[in-house]
């Protein structure tokens, strides 16, 4: 007997037709012998539709609220399903997150789980009940309900399959795999058989929608498989799973891009130490996530930091930034929505020179400009102009023949 961890999207569990076709995914997976927890979205867009009630009140709802607000959307679809399983004949409960002792920090709105109490799921499971979890959501040690952020439920789905020590993660979505590059933008992307944890993560921090990176992380610190694949047609998805030598042998793995970026100049900084510090410390200290950051060295003493933030975050990020500025001295502080990422991913980096210079020259033949650039061990990330994404990811998945059998 095998315990697998299922999660469904949103678009899965849209309306009762497509619910009633989850309980048949759900109840073949009981039927082979196996413990199953199921974790589940918001029904299609509700999650949309309530925050943009909570914004027909007030521009700027308050977060507690938000999460008391929004984490109704998933109490929703779990006793959706449990009524669809039961009424095929099978055993099932549904729980909320704060039910099943999923508990979070403090921080409303994009909480990060920090235990998890498994003795209540594992006391259903031994009843032989399939059970049923609300994702997206937890509780902190004051009783006050929390959600995770985007993509929250992935993160639900992995952390339980971890504290549970399931022997696999089905993320259901919409797509039936990862595949080199969007394949909207790119017709002729390749999907992978699997991909590497930390290639994973990286293509899911930079903006490529099948998970979210914050499950990844979970799944890779606990060594959990994640099989990504589609509750719409039934073939073998994308195996998510520890580096292998051979992935080494694959340059780049895939092009991912993210439209969800803004940029923030602080102009004529002070060029003395711990300026740095208090910028990008008063941005943590509202929980404000800071993707790339570039210092361009001026002249008579005076720097511009450049950095970039979620467009979500922008207006709280520009009066933190406006503050700091007026503290620190500094000349002005501009931003610009209209920008966004776009990046390559590969294990295969680490031992294959030239993988900067090819994506730039992609760029270049095609008239894109580079505004900004950031590099890890496996990745390379260029801001370019908001309307440049589609044109880059072609020419950059063109250049490096991702979709032959194998790039070199």
């Amino acid at each position: 007997m095998a315990l697998v961890v299922q999660k469904f999207g949103g678009s899965s569990v849209a309306d009762p037709d497509r619910i009633r076709h989850v309980a048949k995914l759900v109840t073949r997976e009981y039927d082979r012998g196996n413990q199953v927890v199921v974790v589940v979205s918001a029904m299609g867009k509700t999650t949309d539709k309530l925050l943009e009630l909570a914004h027909q009140i007030t521009d700027n709802p308050d977060p507690r609220e938000i999460d008391m607000l929004i984490s109704t959307g998933e109490q929703i679809s779990i006793a959706m399903l449990a009524i669809a399983i039961q009424s095929m004949g099978y055993p099932a409960k549904s729980f909320t997150g704060p039910q099943v002792g999923i508990i979070t920090d403090n921080a409303h709105r994009k909480a990060k789980i920090v235990h998890i109490n498994d003795e209540k799921i594992r006391a259903e499971l031994e009843k032989g009940r399939i059970v049923i979890v609300a994702g997206f959501q937890g509780m902190t040690m004051d009783n006050e309900i929390t959600t995770l952020g985007r993509g929250g439920s992935d993160t639900t789905a992995v952390a339980l399959a971890a504290a549970l020590k399931a022997d696999v993660c089905d993320i259901y979505t919409d797509v039936d795999g990862v595949y080199t590059a969007d394949p909207r933008i790119v017709p002729n992307a390749r999907k992978l058989e699997r991909i590497s944890y930390d290639e994973m993560l990286e293509l899911a921090s930079l903006g490529a929608k099948v998970l979210h990176s914050r499950s990844v992380e979970f799944a890779k610190n606990y060594n959990v498989p994640i099989h990504v694949r589609s509750s719409f047609v039934d073939v073998p998805g994308t195996m998510v799973v520890k580096e292998v030598k051979e992935m080494e042998d694959i340059v780049v793995s895939g092009v991912a891009y993210n439209r969800n970026e803004a940029k923030i100049s602080i102009l004529g900084v002070p060029d003395r130490p711990g300026i740095a510090a208090e910028v990008f410390g008063a941005l943590g200290a509202k929980n404000i996530v800071v993707d790339m950051i570039i210092q361009n060295v001026g002249a008579n003493g005076l720097n511009d930091i450049s950095f970039t933030v979620s467009k979500e975050d922008l207006a709280q990020a520009l009066e933190v930034a406006r503050e700091v500025a007026q503290r620190i001295g500094a000349k002005d502080v501009v931003s610009d929505s209209k920008i966004a990422k776009v990046s390559v991913v590969g294990v295969g980096m680490k031992s294959h020179a030239n993988v900067a210079g090819t994506m730039f020259r992609a760029l270049a033949k095609n008239g894109i400009n580079i505004e900004m650039i950031s590099t890890s061990e496996i990745k390379i990330s260029c801001v370019i102009r908001e309307e440049d994404v589609d044109k880059a990811v072609q020419a950059i998945h063109e250049e490096f023949e991702l979709s032959e059998a194998k790039n070199a």
